[in-house]
């Protein structure tokens, strides 16, 4: 999957690993990307499908934190999430949203297959053990959208790595180094006050 490395993913990073901080970026970063993909949505779907994304987008904060616990770099933990939030879309025939096409789906599985059998992650179960106590909030599907796929802010092709774009728009494969310092206020929805309390 193509996606993004710059000093805010960096600092989003640090700010998901610390106590209270993270709790604040956690708000900040469901907003973000449910906003995101919404925009990718027809304006009729968008309402019926933000309860879900919101909550969807949070249950996917703890599998980063946990992929980076087992060792993967920030590149991969959050190609991991995207990966997730691609089988949902799926799932539900919102291939409008979807970052890579649907042809593409068992490779994706199969490069982190043994983290998400840890994790009991699976493409009809994309949360698996993230999932919340509570379950999801229903969304209306539109499966009729998987007879003929259109995915057109999907990109195929990069199925067999993580490819990142980095804040100097040079694409690599991996990710980059983290940076020696990361000033945590580059989080999103993380500045001085939040930092000090």
């Amino acid at each position: 999957m193509k996606i993004q490395q710059n000093v805010r993913h960096w600092a989003a990073k640090q700010a998901l690993t610390m106590p209270v901080v993270g709790e604040y970026a956690i708000d900040k970063l469901v907003d973000i990307h449910t906003s995101f993909f919404l925009d990718r949505a027809e304006e009729s779907h968008r309402d019926d499908r933000r309860e879900y994304l919101d909550v969807f987008f949070e249950a996917t904060m703890d599998t980063y934190v946990a992929a980076l616990e087992d060792g993967y770099p920030e590149a991969e933990a959050r190609e991991i999430t995207h990966i997730q939030a691609n089988f949902a879309f799926y799932n539900h025939g919102w291939t409008e949203m979807m970052e890579f096409p649907s042809d593409e789906l068992d490779v994706h599985y199969d490069r982190y297959e043994a983290f998400f059998e840890t994790y009991a992650i699976a493409i009809e179960d994309p949360l698996g053990a993230f999932k919340p106590e509570d379950g999801l909030p229903n969304a209306p599907s539109t499966p009729e959208r998987l007879e003929e796929p259109e995915h057109p802010y999907a990109e195929g092709g990069f199925a067999d790595d993580v490819y990142v774009e980095t804040g100097d728009g040079e694409l690599v494969v991996g990710g980059g180094e983290e940076p020696d310092e990361v000033d945590v206020e580059a989080a999103p929805g993380v500045d001085e006050e939040t930092i000090e309390g």
